[in-house]
């Protein structure tokens, strides 16, 4: 189970030197090249692995409700509203509030698809073939209640300690960090905000006492900001990762941020047609893989979210004037 939860490793734009703008605005970022047919062994390990995975949800959820409201039948959809609701009155910094946000794909049939949004910014969707948008939506509210159960863990809080491991495991990740050609291991690497590794550090510092799910907005905006390649243009213009990490630590992702990048990808399909589609079908690809997988998807959805955008904009409606 540990396996579904939040990973603790920077974006790459953090510890990498080379930004994303590069790549994207030859073609989409990472191609999935030929994809071989599945196999009879690669499907049953499939149907094993979502087997299991639905196991851990309801033996959470169902721990959950034993705990909470003694046994019987939970109502994951009001669970999850109240677990959230509980964190703000014992005093959880969420600048969002405790609203709890769901979003239905759009479907005339099934298997029909919904998306939660957390207070703090982490993404779930319904991992089950939902027959019903209401099954739906209670898929994505259980793999968000484990999720958030499971958050509460004292190892999940960013402390001291976490913060050394953090960056530790960042350290050994890289061999070394590109823009300053600073040696894996480097005394000096992690405590110099001007490097990837130490404005990881800074980043999880200032967050110091929140969790990872509280943690994650921020992480997603600066893994949208190196994908987008604008983390490249910053530094290309002389700004420093502290500069950058200070800025958008108060920054939150919203229309604003998302049209702008949207306007970024319109102006790379000027220059090379069809990337906006190679980028919005690599987007969906790598969103429903993570979403059947349990997994916290917040970063390629908001790909994909600014994809469509980017595409409404470039071929307006017939109906619009």
């Amino acid at each position: 189970m540990s396996s579904r939860m939040q990973s603790t490793r920077p974006p790459p734009s953090l510890v990498h030197g080379g930004g994303g703008g590069g790549k994207n605005k030859g073609g989409a970022t990472g191609g999935t090249g030929g994809h071989r047919p599945p196999s009879a062994t690669s499907g049953a390990h499939d149907q094993r692995a979502k087997t299991i995975l639905k196991e851990a949800v309801d033996a959470v959820v169902n721990s959950f409700a034993k705990h909470t409201q003694g046994y019987g039948r939970v109502n994951v959809v009001e669970a999850l509203q109240e677990f959230w609701q509980m964190k703000a009155q014992r005093g959880a910094e969420l600048k969002n509030g405790a609203l709890v946000i769901y979003e239905s794909v759009p479907s005339s049939s099934p298997p029909y698809v919904c998306y939660v949004t957390l207070p703090g910014g982490s993404c779930f969707g319904s991992f089950q073939n939902c027959p019903t948008k209401a099954e739906a939506r209670r898929s994505a509210a259980k793999i968000a209640l484990m999720n958030s159960v499971f958050n509460e863990h004292p190892s999940r809080r960013i402390s001291d300690e976490f913060i050394e491991k953090a960056v530790a495991d960042a350290r050994a990740q890289f061999k070394h960090v590109a823009d300053l050609s600073l040696p894996q291991g480097d005394p000096d690497e992690a405590d110099n905000p001007s490097t990837g590794i130490g404005a990881f550090r800074f980043m999880l510092e200032t967050n110091k006492g929140r969790t990872m799910l509280e943690f994650q907005e921020l992480m997603t905006v600066f893994q949208l900001l190196h994908w987008n390649g604008s983390l490249k243009a910053m530094r290309e213009r002389q700004c420093s990762r502290q500069e950058v990490v200070a800025h958008y630590s108060h920054r939150a992702l919203d229309d604003d941020m998302r049209s702008q990048m949207a306007l970024d990808w319109i102006a790379r399909e000027q220059e090379n047609p069809g990337v906006i589609a190679r980028e919005l079908s690599q987007s969906e690809r790598e969103l429903e893989a993570a979403r059947l997988a349990g997994r916290e998807l917040r970063f390629p959805k908001e790909k994909k979210d600014i994809m469509m955008l980017a595409c409404s904009q470039l071929s307006p409606s017939p109906l619009d004037p």
